[in-house]
């Protein structure tokens, strides 16, 4: 071959190489960049509908509005628990997680377009500065109530720590209206109820916040020295508590446990699992415990439960709960408030999922409802009757919720009843029929009892 025809061929194929190289490039990058060019379209479309709105619509819209409707409806259209925050939801719900704010120390309602104070908080600035049960706030700093709304009153009652405020109250007895002033102070919502059942401890967990281990702790610790040597068990209720910082549920429940795991979290990444461990240590030195849950258990409440009942360190008693499997992290937007996104679900360790599933109960303690109820005929919700919530792949049947109906009266309570003879050991299975009422529980354990025990003479 002459040496031109060689170098005539050599370029012709660097020429074709080169072509294809380009070609491949060209074809690379448009595959890439085609989905942000259709989202630019998109975003394209929503800046015309926006400035339609803005010019035609019937009355001048708020901008600002706008935008945030349009954010939090991008968010609510993923799953119900994802949600654009305003500054001030934002602040609210920091309050919530922190479990502490500035205020007066007392708990209201609203009765007849007035506050009425259902009863001051022990040591707290309300309950130092006389503020009663039952007293009628009609005006504070000078300003009516009459046309607030609860929660903006709240709010004003509500400010930064050592700042006064004056309440005027309308008090049973008091020939005139009185006028109260109180310096706001740190206020701590303890989501920790205790008491003395006889010899079995119980605690009621309201919700998980920041101060929800640490006062458990307290709990345990102060229930255990009452109670003394009687002790049985424990009866941890869960019930109605939705839920709260993941942090605290794992807490809470390392509290129970010597070790294994307590949950799995597993993102949109295999990457992104994480597995929390219990630590050694069960602060119960392996005494019964019992857990009630039922409908109204969600969330941080469903970690507990699953992590006990996988490790059979608990018998979890009660109904079905609300099958919140799903993990929120809120995103601060700066002074624009947060996102607050899903961006994982939680397992048990068992690698249960229990999304739209719940927790079932090991005992199926059905609790009466009242006749007034019964009448309304309120169907259950769970979390598999939310709209747009995440599926389950992991289950043939999406199923949760359960009654969420919990009497004021101990005495009433018949998963309470049987909770705390099952730990006493006078119970060890629910009654013939589910739906018993608390009497016939209790006519169950006492023959029970006879069995077990002599009789005595009193």
């Amino acid at each position: 071959m002459r040496k031109t025809d060689f170098a005539f061929w050599t370029f012709l194929f660097m020429t074709a190489l080169a072509g294809a190289t380009t070609l491949l490039n060209v074809s690379q990058t448009y595959s890439a960049t085609s989905p942000n060019s259709s989202l630019y379209r998109q975003l394209d479309l929503f800046g015309d509908v926006l400035e339609r709105v803005r010019s035609d619509y019937v009355e001048k819209p708020e901008d600002t509005k706008l935008i945030k409707s349009a954010i939090n409806g991008m968010l609510s259209s993923l799953d119900p628990h994802s949600a654009y925050l305003s500054a001030e939801s934002f602040s609210d719900m920091q309050v919530q997680t922190r479990g502490e704010f500035g205020g007066l120390g007392i708990e209201v309602t609203m009765e007849d377009q007035v506050v009425k104070v259902v009863a001051p908080i022990d040591d707290t600035p309300a309950a130092r500065a006389g503020v009663m049960a039952n007293d009628l706030i009609t005006h504070l700093d000078g300003e009516q109530i009459v046309g607030m709304s609860l929660e903006d009153a709240v709010k004003k009652m509500r400010g930064p720590v050592n700042t006064p405020i004056i309440l005027t109250v309308v008090r049973k007895g008091a020939d005139e209206p009185l006028d109260i002033k109180i310096v706001r102070d740190v206020i701590r919502i303890n989501p920790v109820k205790a008491r003395v059942e006889d010899d079995v401890a119980y605690i009621k967990l309201t919700t998980f916040n920041e101060q929800t281990h640490g006062n458990l702790v307290k709990a345990v610790q102060r229930l255990r020295k009452e109670i003394g040597g009687k002790l049985k068990g424990f009866v941890i209720d869960l019930r109605n508590n939705p839920g709260g910082l993941l942090d605290q549920a794992i807490a809470v429940s390392d509290d129970f446990l010597e070790s294994g795991a307590i949950v799995i979290t597993k993102g949109r990444n295999s990457e992104e699992t994480q597995r929390s461990q219990a630590r050694k240590g069960d602060l119960t030195d392996g005494k019964k415990v019992v857990v009630l849950i039922n409908g109204g258990s969600a969330s941080a409440s469903e970690i507990v439960a699953g992590a006990l009942q996988d490790h059979k360190r608990a018998t979890i008693v009660g109904t079905r709960s609300f099958g919140k499997g799903s993990v929120q992290t809120i995103i601060p937007l700066g002074a624009n408030g947060a996102i607050r996104l899903t961006t994982a679900r939680y397992y048990t360790p068992r690698n249960r999922s229990i999304q739209a599933k719940g927790i079932d109960p090991d005992i199926v303690i059905e609790q009466e409802l009242p006749d007034e109820l019964k009448k309304k005929k309120i169907k259950p919700r769970g979390e598999a009757s939310l709209r747009g919530h995440l599926k389950n792949k992991d289950v043939e049947k999406e199923e949760s919720g359960s009654s969420a109906y919990v009497p004021k009266e101990p005495e009433k309570d018949t998963q309470l009843q049987f909770a705390l003879n099952f730990v006493r050991g006078k119970v060890t299975a629910p009654p013939a029929k589910a739906k018993d009422k608390p009497e016939q529980i209790k006519a169950e354990a006492s023959k029970t009892q006879k069995k077990k025990e002599p009789e005595k003479v009193e």
